[in-house]
């Protein structure tokens, strides 16, 4: 075969893979918000061994930036009860620290319970691993509001997610004192 038959060919090979593995965009209940929201982007990706997990990258490469990838849902099937959000995460050269979040919001904002996973953060580079929030769902609460979040550069995928109601002996999730709000309060 000729020299450039041969590279033509190969050209064509990764353009077709590439094309395969192209990420699509966030579902509508899905969006990136958090402190830099515009310094984020989201998607689902399509490439082997990721086949459908949702992302949140940093597209600037700044590391001073934190993002969230969020979802929102009616507190209305939870009130009154304790549940936990789990997920499946994988980082790559994360460089701050990354970590699922959640909110369960209330009328009064400064007593709807909040937890960033900033007391278990994810750095680097890892494989896939479960983790999970648990906290407890007031009887005046409105939604409850889920995701990831990544502070610095790299990106995080999260896969295989569920939110449950779990009994009283799982333990709710608290950070230290002084960090319940730092440094990500995402707001949808």
């Amino acid at each position: 075969m000729k020299p450039h038959y041969v590279l033509a060919a190969a050209i064509a090979a990764t353009s077709v893979l590439a094309l395969a593995a192209a990420p699509e965009p966030l579902p509508a209940a899905w969006i990136v918000t958090g402190t830099n929201a515009s310094s984020f982007e989201g998607g689902v990706d399509q490439a082997d061994g990721f086949k459908g997990a949702k992302f949140i990258r940093n597209k600037t490469g700044e590391a001073s930036v934190t993002g969230a990838l969020g979802q929102m849902i009616s507190a209305q099937n939870y009130l009154g009860h304790r549940v936990r959000f789990r997920a499946r995460v994988r980082t790559d050269n994360v460089t701050n620290w990354a970590g699922l979040w959640m909110r369960i919001d209330t009328p009064d904002r400064s007593r709807s319970p909040f937890y960033n996973s900033y007391d278990k953060p994810i750095k680097g580079t890892t494989g896939w691993q479960e983790r999970s929030v648990v906290l407890d769902v007031p009887m005046d609460a409105r939604t409850v509001v889920f995701g990831v979040n990544n502070s610095g550069t790299g990106q995080v995928w999260i896969d295989q997610l569920a939110l449950e109601t779990v009994g009283a002996d799982v333990p709710v999730d608290t950070a230290p004192a002084g960090q319940q709000k730092l440094p990500l309060t995402p707001s949808l």
